[in-house]
């Protein structure tokens, strides 16, 4: 499969695991996480039995289907058998699965509790827990049905826990699920891939969409992901971009899970040269080879900001990422500086003909001078913009 030396997560958490040590990971997205639980779990279940006896919990639909396909992939020559559990699709080949005999079950949180109500599985058998981006699953409402399944595995099992951030929640979850567990940090969880350029570029609101548009004229991308705030931002950009003859395909909660599983296979194979997307698609999605991220909207939160930009530069390869800045964004741009600890470049466009924002009024303030010329735009001197805007 094109492993030859473990990445850094791998190296640390493979032997903590065959040594049945709770662990507690994290890492930036790309780095071989799945690996790191799945090839232990595999090398320790040994062979087939008619029980489940590993369960990984993940926060979405398409994270559940990717490592499980993963898991499947490494199992290829063995006699385990997997099974992937995850809502919006009907329950026939999800019961087919199980009633074979799933060793390994990766599954969303409702589904699975469904599944366990109909009596059609069980997990008093499971020996090794993973539970996945569990700080996602808080964030999308899933912990009381994640404490729930837990209470049904055994005590005496192996737990592993995968979070880019500890909050006062899964700290509890932790004490209570976990026993003595090691954790194990890779790189600095608040600074992004050092293979990603990311910049700024202020505009006013109304000028936002025809900027977008003539940023991915200029930028000259391969592959883009662009990510919106609302689902309803994203159908509304989606629909700006084809109007524009742009490739596009739309990620979001409320897509059914045929045009979601279409929207990443085109987007992967390369029918679609754009996917706009909500924060569904900016954690463990492996999408190679994207050049660009665009931040259509300033992430509200600054971990989501790290997560968005980390889905280019992946693998060792560069990439850009681009955000639109209005002035409404202003507090959350200086708490996306101060959690990583570093200013943001910001840029202007050439020869767009920008509308007034009090963004730039306030940088003249600070530092007198024009916008001096640079390959993609001009660098706003200094460089960054201290404080709320000014009110006028």
């Amino acid at each position: 499969m094109g492993y030859i030396e473990p990445t850094p997560i791998q190296l640390r958490g493979m032997p903590l695991i065959m040594s049945g040590r709770d662990i507690i990971g994290s890492a930036q997205t790309g780095t071989g996480k799945t690996a790191a639980f799945a090839l232990p779990i595999l090398s320790l279940l040994g062979a087939h039995e008619p029980k489940t006896r590993g369960l990984v919990l993940e926060p979405t639909r398409e994270l559940a289907a990717q490592v499980e396909t993963a898991i499947h992939d490494f199992a290829r020559f063995t006699k385990i058998n997997t099974a992937v559990l995850y809502g919006g699709v009907g329950y026939g080949k999800q019961l087919d699965d199980l009633r074979a005999g799933a060793d390994i079950i990766v599954a969303t949180p409702g589904r699975l509790l469904d599944h366990l109500e109909r009596g059609a599985c069980h997990l008093d058998a499971v020996k090794f827990l993973v539970m996945d981006e569990a700080d996602r699953m808080l964030d999308m409402g899933f912990l009381p049905d994640v404490k729930r399944i837990v209470q049904k595995c055994p005590r005496d099992r192996h737990t592993s826990l995968f979070s880019a951030t500890i909050p006062p929640e899964i700290g509890t979850l932790i004490q209570w699920a976990m026993r003595n567990p090691q954790t194990v940090e890779i790189g600095l969880r608040r600074t992004p891939a050092e293979t990603v350029e990311h910049v700024i570029y202020p505009v006013a609101e109304t000028q936002k969409q025809t900027l977008l548009l003539q940023l991915l004229e200029r930028v000259k991308y391969q592959s883009a992901i662009i990510f919106c705030r609302t689902k309803h931002r994203a159908d509304q950009i989606a629909h700006l971009l084809k109007k524009n003859n742009h490739a596009v395909a739309v990620l979001h909660s409320n897509r059914t899970q045929r045009e979601r599983e279409d929207a990443l296979r085109g987007f992967r194979q390369g029918r679609y040269e754009a996917l706009v997307a909500t924060d569904i698609a900016s954690r463990g999605l492996d999408i190679a080879d994207v050049s660009h991220v665009v931040n259509y909207d300033v992430p509200q939160h600054p971990e989501d900001y790290i997560h968005r930009i980390g889905r280019t530069g992946r693998a060792e390869h560069s990439g850009e990422a681009l955000t639109l800045m209005v002035a409404a964004d202003a507090p959350h741009v200086y708490a996306i500086e101060r959690f990583i600890g570093k200013k943001i470049e910001r840029l202007k466009l050439d020869n767009f003909d920008y509308q007034y924002t009090a963004l730039f009024e306030e940088e003249k303030q600070g530092q007198k001078g024009a916008f001096p010329g640079k390959v993609r735009g001009a660098r706003i001197r200094g460089g960054y913009f201290f404080g709320p805007a000014r009110r006028r």
